[in-house]
């Protein structure tokens, strides 16, 4: 955590498997104040991640966990449940947040019904494109948040997802163990050559993209698009490949404050996150121009 503020991020997602899916890294609970202490000494936000769907069995640990967010003054919760939600009104009264609801934030009346209730931010799917980002914006009167690199989520269930999986795609498709670090991935017949990582943690079994998104040379356009947050995915990524695309990314947009007008993309931001790129997956701009990549 510390050394992705001191690459470039003026905020960090951190909290632990309990209550956030695909964390990195869990920052369990007795560490959670001096997280949030740590990022405020270096200049950056501590947002706490709870984006994930609560059972009925787990609701009992939220107002526990909601009492030391609040008394740790993390900046804010990312949350995708009403149950949060309604605990926080409880428990942790004034908090801010920020909504989060994976691929069905794709439209601005859904984002305005929980501004209404509370949140400041909405965390918009990463499957509209540029025009459908900008009309979105324009017509909410909150903070929007888009993802900007890395890779991401296309399939989830607590339950047993590979067979879910496969039995959802309708055709031939297999499970294989590959690379140094012997990581599982989905590989389908139709298209052996992709292959889908499989990430695994106590809220289930998560099929990930097979190319990572990179928007690096469209900053000027999410800028004028008046996108408030770029988040970055660490996940599945080394300690160095985050920091050097922290630094590209900052790099380029302290360039464009200092001068929009004039404003030059720099080749060597991206040769840099290249050089560290795995050559099975390829770095594009996801749904950005486009419909469908997957």
């Amino acid at each position: 955590m510390e050394r992705y503020i001191q690459a470039g991020a003026t905020a960090v997602l951190i909290g632990e498997s309990r209550f956030g899916m695909r964390q990195p890294g869990d920052i369990i609970q007795s560490q959670l104040k001096e997280a949030v202490s740590t990022a405020h000494r270096l200049g950056a936000k501590a947002y706490i991640n709870m984006n994930k769907l609560f059972r009925n069995d787990e609701l009992g640990s939220l107002p526990e966990y909601l009492t030391l967010v609040k008394e740790a003054e993390a900046d804010a919760i990312v949350f995708g449940d009403p149950a949060v939600l309604m605990n926080v009104r409880q428990y942790a009264p004034g908090m801010t947040l920020h909504w989060n609801a994976e691929m069905t934030g794709t439209n601005s009346a859904a984002a305005s019904y929980w501004g209404r209730r509370g949140a400041s931010r909405a965390v918009i799917a990463r499957e509209l494109n540029e025009e459908e980002i900008a009309d979105l914006k324009s017509k909410v009167e909150m903070e929007v948040q888009i993802q900007v690199h890395g890779t991401t989520n296309i399939y989830h269930s607590h339950r047993n997802l590979v067979q879910s999986y496969l039995e959802h795609l309708g055709r031939e498709a297999s499970l294989v163990r590959r690379g140094a670090d012997n990581g599982l991935f989905l590989v389908e017949s139709e298209r052996p050559d992709e292959k889908f990582p499989v990430y695994e943690d106590e809220n289930g079994t998560h099929v990930m993209s097979p190319d990572d998104i990179c928007l690096l040379e469209a900053l000027p356009e999410l800028i004028t698009a008046n996108v408030d947050s770029l988040y970055i995915e660490a996940l599945l990524k080394s300690d160095e490949y985050n920091e050097t695309v922290l630094r590209s990314y900052r790099q380029a947009l302290e360039l464009w404050k200092q001068n929009p007008n004039n404003f030059k993309f720099d080749p060597d931001w991206l040769t840099n996150i290249q050089q560290l790129q795995n050559p099975d997956r390829e770095l594009g701009f996801g749904f950005l121009y486009k419909e469908q990549v997957y």
